[in-house]
């Protein structure tokens, strides 16, 4: 396994130790599940962003369509 160095404000490692601790992971393993998630062999065809691959199922009722518009709208 290789090594990374990142440059991460002192705050947000100490907000990211607490959470990691509350979810019985490491920050470690949560920067690779992030990575990988962003980083993962892209389908052609799905256009579905990868954050919102890894919020789905948080906002049972939310709708993803609707999500798209919003940042369609925002970005032009």
């Amino acid at each position: 396994m290789a090594k990374l160095t990142l440059g991460v404000d002192d705050r947000v490692i100490a907000r990211a130790k607490i959470y990691a601790r509350r979810q019985g992971t490491s920050v470690s393993k949560m920067v690779e599940t992030y990575l990988a998630a962003v980083a993962g062999p892209h389908t052609p065809g799905h256009k579905e962003t990868p954050i919102l691959r890894s919020v789905r199922g948080i906002l049972k009722s939310a709708d993803v369509e609707d999500y798209r518009k919003h940042l369609t709208s925002k970005y032009r």
